[in-house]
This record gives C-alpha cells, sequence and structure tokens, in this order.
C-alpha cells in the first residue's frame, strides 16, 4: 500500500469518526465544526485521491465549504433584527 492511499484511508476514518460528533452534537454549532471538518477532510482526501492519481479537481469542494461557513455565520451570528415597531 503506497502512503497516498493510507493517507487517504485516515482521512476517510477520520470523516467517519466526525460523523458520531454530528449525530451528538448539541447545538447548531457543533453541527456545524462537523460540516466544516467534513469539508476541510473532503478537500484533502480529494487532493491525496487527485496526486494519486495525477488529477486535481478540489477547488470545487473547497469553496463549498467556505460558503458553507459563512452562510452558517450570517444566520446564527448575525444581530437580531428589530421589529417594525421597535424605534427607539
Amino acid at each position: 500500500m503506497s502512503g497516498l492511499t493510507a493517507l487517504a484511508l485516515v482521512l476517510a476514518a477520520l470523516a467517519a469518526v466526525s460523523l458520531v460528533r454530528l449525530e451528538r452534537g448539541p447545538t447548531a454549532v457543533d453541527r456545524m465544526m462537523v460540516a466544516q471538518l467534513l469539508g476541510t477532510v473532503g478537500v484533502a482526501l480529494v487532493l491525496v485521491l487527485g496526486a494519486a492519481n495525477g488529477r486535481v479537481v478540489a477547488l470545487v469542494v473547497a469553496l463549498l465549504a467556505a460558503v458553507s461557513g459563512v452562510a452558517f455565520v450570517r444566520r446564527y451570528l448575525a444581530p437580531p433584527e428589530r421589529g417594525a415597531g421597535n424605534d427607539d
């Protein structure tokens, strides 16, 4: 087994273990951190497999992971909107 194949197996095992945290995560923040981890592991896995096969296509996965992080921050960490009747 080559070094790249062994690394790909370790990354796949990391992704599988993180799914346990996804199920147990008590809050949305925990689940989002697992989603970011899976995105990062996915990019690393695609890069390793691409290096083993001579192809690199990780850019799409990396962009998707970044967009999901921004969407989470905009939804959960944005200041609350003021209601129509609250003109303090």
